[in-house]
Order: structure tokens, then C-alpha cells, then sequence
């Protein structure tokens, strides 16, 4: 970890901006590279005066929202065909993916959103977005948001904990956990405000 930490301070440092766009982009798509280990030396560097921190976040929130696209549009012109046709074989029926579709038309946005925040779904999450056709550019807000909110996240651990690498880990794992439980909260909101309009339209 040590060795990789230093590779990617170098790379960075070496890459600039570019380099953080890129790593994002990857780590948003499929290619298995944990933002954790990305943004928060980026953030080191801007505390070390070598980069500045708003082009940091930004740079790492666009990377995240082109992976996220790569995903997105893929599933959406080529996942569709591709599942009506050849499904069947692992158990995919249609009438499991009109759910999927009927599921993002109705909370597309605060799934993306959420997704968007945590482990392993980050990477999955644009894929049911591509299949269901969720409209571009909600997708693209709710992607936006929610990598804006983890790249800073990260980008200030690195900037306030500097190169300490353990205390770097220890933080990221605490802000995971974080959002893992406002991500809780904010769905268990977000379902009862969508059952009390439903009761309500009921009533009316």
C-alpha cells in the first residue's frame, strides 16, 4: 500500500489535473481502483501548495461523472438488446427487467444519488440507471452530486492528515461508515415522504 500511495502521489504530481480525471474515470467504470486511494493524496498535494483544491474536486468529480457515463451509455444502447435476447439463459426475464425499468423511472434520482456514495455500488449503480433509459440529465445532476460530495470528502482527508497513511485508511473508513449511514437515513426519509404522498393521492 505504501508503494501504491507513492505511485499515485508521483502520478498525480507528474499528471496534474489530468492524472485525477483519469484515475476517477477508471475507478467510476470497472477497472478496480478505490477513489479512497486516489483523491485524498491529490488533496495532500494541495496542501502542500502543488495543486489547488477546487480544481482538485473538480477534476475528480468530472472523471467520476465520464466513468459513470461509460457505464451509463453502454448499458443503455447495448445492455438492453443484449438482455432481451439472451436473458432467459441466466433467469432475466422481461418481466424482471420492466421492474428494474418502472423501479428508475420512479426513483431513479435518489438511488443514482445514493449509489453514488457508496462502496462497490458506485461502480454498478449507472448500469440499472443505462438499462431503465433514466433521463441524461437526471442522471448526470444525481451523478454530479454525489461524486462532488465523496471527492471533497476524501480530497479534505488528504488535505487536513497529510501523508500519514494509516491515519488517511482509519479516516476513509470512518467517512464509508459515515455515509453509509446517512445514506440509510436519507432513503428512510425518502420513504416516508413517498408513502405519505401515496396515502394522501389514495385519500383524495
Amino acid at each position: 500500500m505504501h508503494e501504491l500511495i507513492n505511485w499515485l502521489v508521483t502520478t498525480i504530481g507528474a499528471m496534474g489535473y489530468t492524472g485525477i480525471f483519469l484515475l476517477m474515470a477508471m475507478e467510476s467504470s470497472v477497472f478496480p481502483i478505490p477513489s479512497e486511494i486516489v483523491m485524498p493524496p491529490a488533496g495532500y498535494l494541495a496542501q502542500q501548495g502543488k495543486m489547488n483544491m477546487t480544481l482538485v474536486i473538480l477534476s475528480g468529480t468530472l472523471g467520476s461523472l465520464v466513468g459513470a457515463y461509460a457505464n451509463y451509455f453502454v448499458a443503455r444502447w447495448l445492455g438492453r438488446p443484449l438482455l432481451i435476447r439472451y436473458g432467459k439463459y441466466v433467469w432475466i426475464t422481461e418481466e424482471h427487467f420492466d421492474r428494474v425499468e418502472k423501479f428508475f423511472l420512479a426513483h431513479g434520482e435518489i438511488s443514482t444519488f445514493v449509489g453514488r456514495l457508496l462502496p462497490v455500488v458506485r461502480h454498478l449503480i449507472s448500469l440499472p440507471a443505462g438499462l431503465a433509459n433514466m433521463n441524461h440529465f437526471k442522471f448526470t445532476a444525481y451523478t454530479l452530486l454525489g461524486a462532488a460530495i465523496w471527492v471533497s470528502v476524501l480530497s479534505w482527508i488528504g488535505y487536513f492528515i497529510g501523508e500519514n497513511q494509516e491515519l488517511i485508511a482509519r479516516y476513509s473508513e470512518h467517512a464509508v461508515i459515515d455515509v453509509i449511514i446517512f445514506s440509510i437515513v436519507l432513503v428512510g426519509i425518502y420513504i416516508a415522504i413517498h408513502r405519505r404522498k401515496a396515502r394522501s393521492r389514495m385519500h383524495s
